[in-house]
C-alpha cells in the first residue's frame, strides 16, 4: 500500500506539474471553443477505491468515463470522470446541438468524438507536464469513452492494480468559462493508478525522496 510513503510533498509535486498541464490544456480549449477558458487544479491527494467511487458521486452516478493505460516508462491507468450533465453542457457548447444529450440511446457519433477529444486534450496535457518534469516517456493510448455507472467503468480498470495496492491519486479538475457564474464550472475528477513499480519510478524521476 503506498499511502504511508506517499507524503504531502509528494502530493503538492503533482498538483504543481497538473497546474502546468491544465494551463496547456486551458489553451487547446480555448482555442476549440474560440473562447476564453481557465483550467485549474485545485486539489490532488491520495484516496482509496471505495473514496473514488465517492468522489465522482457513487458507484451508481451516471459519468462520462474516458479510459486510457499509459506505456512507455512507467505504466498504469488514467481515467477522467465527468457527470453526464455536465459533459451535456460541455459538449452542447463545443458542437452546437443543444439537444445533444449522452444518455439518449444513439447519441451522435459528433458528440462521442468531441467527447474523446476533451479526453485527449486534458490527459494528453497532464501527461506531457508529467513527461517534461519527470524526464520520463509517457505514452497514452487512444482513449475510449464510455457512458455508464462510475462502478463498472472504474472498476474495468481496478482488475489488475487492485492486486497490488488500495490507492489511487485524483487530480480535481476544474475547467472556467470566462464570464460564466462558478456554478456552471465543468469539475470532473482524473483518477492516476501507476502500476505497483511506476509510484517509485515517477517520484525518483522527480528527484523527491520515495522512503520517507
Amino acid at each position: 500500500m503506498y499511502d504511508k510513503n506517499i507524503t504531502s510533498m509528494h502530493l503538492d509535486v503533482l498538483k504543481e506539474i497538473g497546474n502546468i498541464g491544465a494551463a496547456h490544456a486551458a489553451t487547446s480549449l480555448s482555442t476549440l471553443l474560440n473562447k476564453k477558458i481557465d483550467m485549474k487544479v485545485p486539489k490532488v491527494e491520495m484516496v482509496s477505491f471505495d473514496d473514488m467511487m465517492d468522489l465522482a458521486g457513487g458507484p451508481e452516478s451516471v459519468v462520462a468515463g474516458i479510459y486510457l493505460r499509459l506505456a512507455g516508462d512507467i505504466s498504469g491507468s488514467m481515467f477522467f470522470i465527468l457527470p453526464v450533465e455536465q459533459a451535456n453542457r460541455f459538449i452542447r457548447k463545443l458542437i452546437q446541438d443543444e439537444n445533444f444529450d449522452f444518455q439518449t440511446e444513439g447519441f451522435s457519433e459528433i458528440g462521442a468524438s468531441a467527447m474523446q477529444e476533451l479526453g485527449n486534450i486534458l490527459s494528453g496535457s497532464y501527461l506531457s507536464a508529467l513527461s517534461d518534469f519527470t524526464k520520463l516517456k509517457i505514452y497514452p493510448t487512444v482513449p475510449s469513452l464510455s457512458i455508464d455507472m462510475v462502478g463498472a467503468i472504474i472498476s474495468f480498470g481496478l482488475v489488475e492494480v487492485s492486486h497490488y495496492s488500495d490507492y489511487v491519486i485524483v487530480i480535481d479538475t476544474s475547467i472556467n468559462e470566462e464570464e460564466v457564474i462558478n456554478e456552471e464550472s465543468v469539475k470532473g475528477h482524473f483518477f492516476l493508478l501507476p502500476d505497483p513499480d511506476s509510484f517509485e519510478i515517477i517520484f525518483q524521476a522527480l528527484g523527491v525522496s520515495y522512503d520517507d
